[in-house]
């Protein structure tokens, strides 16, 4: 067994790439060698700012021979249709063997060199390489056939063992020698084998570990602030983006001008990282310091000092733009700024963001006053939804995008707002994700749930909906958004009832009233709906849309609740157990619905009830196909069995006080009810034949397990949970 060492060496790799380029080449990799029968027993990758690495552990010296049997026409076909198998094999009739009147042809495979299949396989690996940007270089990228690479290639590395593996890729021929450190090594390095290069690198100041000098970063830059009495503030992607930007990183402490504290320490926070790439530093009380840390790619003379240095006078001024923008926003209302809100297209269908802010504002208002959201001021919920995306025409928010809403609750806080505003403005657009903090506050609550909702409703109506892997607006992230919103608040309404709501207020756009119309004059379901006039009583084709739309709405916020509740441990047949029933799309009610019901399936009275459910339903389907039901009285005509007797009596108790619990939203105590019937169903099943000769005994026993299942419906349909 041997180790294959391949080193691609280039100028520098954007850091952003480097991880899933190293994983890419791997992945190439074995799929190129196995074809030819080749399996590493471990594949290591390497990367840094001017390399990608691996090493594929516990190769064979060659392949194995194999042979190969191919499956023929048979003897009696005709002459065509053997030619053409002798074609496709390079064999001739007299090599093919006849067995059972069909020819089957076998090709026995020589086994070959590794260092052969490795020397074809690596120019295929390269040429086919996913960069997300890549590059021609030189005099042969006047043509579209050259090589494209993520930088200029510049040099190979490729060794089986200790050996060469010969092959050129554009010109640049594989060897043995690589190159160290850009400043602090000199001259070409000589690889022995796969165990020599990660030391010959350190040698030449290159850790090759993305992982371990990402490592020296965070521990290193912990460090140094720790010995100036600071905490660092800890930041992995940063550390790793640093690692992708360095081969023998150096971190430094550095300091700025505490007069730029005055701006918002996440403004700070963000031109440091975002521009910089630099750590920042928190004192003993928790605010933000004036100090940071640095990434130097070398060992300097000085300990550092000039490159400390030059990084202060990049950082101040960076920082002396953040505070421009800063005090150049604040002579402006944040009423004032919404004003320009007109200039900016949310959707060239759905009009601008002052027209959004329009109809969240309105929503918000909605929302408190129908006291679907408790304990906030109307009039304070509206003032904020009309103030909550006024941050966007600001000057700090063109240059840092990701501090909208953030900038804005500052902004309203300066301008001295109700707090309870500025708080709302800062955080209407949480939560942004399964993470995110979950806004509770009565006002921004309502402005963070009428945002999302007119996304939602908007987009749907306009037809703009996710498929499959697309998501451009992030329809999935607002529906999970306005479900967490729900839950943790533990907000009560009709899920239909807010969508139409939200689709009232799309509808006031021009364009949408229009489509939605159109949609429903064009669809055969508002054709037959018309046509039920004289039953149903006619509503325009807009409010029919609206329902189309709202229940589409809400069937996709089932669907994203079950992604949801499976990553936190709920079945999602659950949700469709309990949502199945119909008109249940309160979300609070709904999901305590579901826990209740999995901690029941999870029993044993859970797991038999649900076993006699099934074989009762599946009896009452088998009869049901034979034609309609027949009646029975409400008692037996006869002498019920013991069993029987049993079941009704069971039934009488536990019915009444499932239905009871059920509305008193007691779900527990619903499942307890249900368990009462577990033990007089197996009893039932095990000792009575319901499909008696008597007709009056199978058609009441027909009919008791028909009342069995509408119990069991009441708290859930049974019919759609899996086992």
């Amino acid at each position: 067994m041997a180790d294959f060492l391949l080193e691609l060496f280039s100028e520098e790799i954007p850091a952003r790439m480097q991880r899933q380029a190293a994983a890419d080449l791997a992945r190439l990799l074995a799929a190129e060698i196995a074809g030819a029968g080749l399996k590493a027993q471990a594949i290591e990758t390497f990367v840094t700012p001017r390399r990608v690495a691996l090493i594929a552990r516990g190769l064979p010296a060659e392949t194995e021979a194999v042979s190969e049997e191919l499956k023929g026409p048979r003897t009696s076909a005709p002459s065509q249709a053997l030619e053409g198998f002798l074609r496709k094999t390079g064999l001739t009739q007299d090599q093919l063997e006849e067995r059972d009147g069909v020819y089957f042809a076998v090709i026995a495979k020589p086994g070959r060199k590794t260092a052969d299949v490795l020397a074809q396989a690596v120019p295929a690996v390269v040429r086919a390489f996913p960069w997300p940007k890549s590059m021609r270089w030189g005099e042969a990228s006047l043509s579209t056939e050259s090589l494209r690479w993520v930088r200029p290639l510049k040099g190979i590395v490729a060794l089986l063992g200790g050996e060469v593996v010969p092959f050129e890729i554009a010109g640049v021929a594989s060897g043995r020698t690589t190159l160290g450190h850009r400043f602090m090594s000199s001259g070409a390095i000589e690889i022995a084998d796969a165990d020599d290069y990660a030391a010959k690198l350190r040698a030449a100041h290159v850790i090759v570990s993305s992982e371990e000098r990402a490592g020296i970063i965070a521990d290193t830059a912990e460090r140094l602030a720790a010995d100036a009495g600071l905490q660092l503030v800890a930041d992995a992607a940063l550390a790793e983006e640093n690692a992708g930007l360095t081969e023998w990183p150096v971190p430094l402490l550095g300091r700025f001008d505490p007069a730029f504290l005055d701006v918002p320490p996440e403004v700070i926070q963000l031109t440091a990282a975002k521009n910089q790439k630099y750590f920042v530093c928190r004192d003993t009380a928790g605010k933000l310091a004036p100090a940071f840390v640095c990434t130097a790619n070398i060992v300097a003379s000085d300990g550092g000092a000039s490159i400390v240095a030059g990084n202060q006078k990049v950082l101040a001024a960076r920082l002396s733009d953040a505070r421009f923008f800063w005090e150049q926003d604040k002579k402006k209302t944040l009423e004032s700024h919404a004003k320009k809100l007109s200039e900016i297209v949310f959707h060239e269908k759905l009009g601008t963001v002052a027209d959004k802010v329009e109809r969240v504002a309105k929503l918000a208002r909605w929302l408190v006053e129908e006291g679907i959201i408790k304990g906030a001021d109307a009039d304070l919920a509206e003032q904020a939804a009309r103030l909550c995306k006024a941050d966007l025409t600001t000057g700090m928010v063109g240059e840092f995008p990701e501090l909208q809403g953030l900038m804005g609750g500052y902004y309203a806080g300066t301008e001295g707002l109700d707090p309870q505003v500025a708080n709302a403005i800062r955080d209407h657009y949480k939560p942004v994700g399964q993470g995110d903090d979950v806004p509770t506050a009565p006002v921004t609550v309502a402005v963070a749930l009428a945002d999302k909702l007119d996304t939602l409703a908007c987009f749907f109506a306009i037809q703009e909906k996710p498929t499959g892997s697309k998501d451009p607006f992030a329809l999935r992230r607002a529906i999970i958004g306005e479900a967490i919103l729900f839950e943790r608040n533990g907000l009560r309404a009709s899920q239909r009832q807010i969508m139409l709501a939200a689709l009232n207020g799309a509808c006031t756009i021009p364009t949408v009233a229009i489509l939605l119309e159109q949609l429903a004059n064009t669809a055969v379901e508002y054709a037959r709906f018309v046509a039920d006039r004289d039953a149903i009583p006619l509503i325009s084709a807009m409010e029919w849309s609206q329902r189309k739309e709202a229940e589409l709405l809400v069937a996709f916020l089932v669907e994203r609740l079950k992604v949801q509740q499976r990553e936190a441990g709920v079945r999602h047949d659950l949700i469709d157990a309990v949502f199945a029933l119909g008109g249940e799309d309160d979300l609070v009610r709904l999901l305590a619905r579901v826990k209740a019901l999995q901690a029941f399936i999870g029993t044993d009275d859970g797991t038999n009830l649900l076993a006699g459910y099934k074989r009762a339903a599946n009896i009452l389907k088998a009869e049901a196909k034979k034609g309609e039901l027949p009646s029975a009285p409400d008692a037996p005509t006869y002498t019920p069995e013991p069993a029987e007797a049993a079941l009704i009596a069971a039934l009488g108790v536990a019915a009444p006080k499932a239905e009871a619990a059920v509305a008193a939203e007691d779900f527990e105590g619903a499942m307890a009810a249900l368990a009462l019937l577990r033990a007089p169903i197996d009893a039932f099943f095990e000792d009575v034949t319901v499909n008696d000769a008597d007709p009056d005994k199978r058609a009441f026993r027909l009919a008791l397990l028909e009342r069995v299942r509408a119990a069991v419906h009441r708290v859930a349909d049974f019919s759609r949970i899996e086992g």
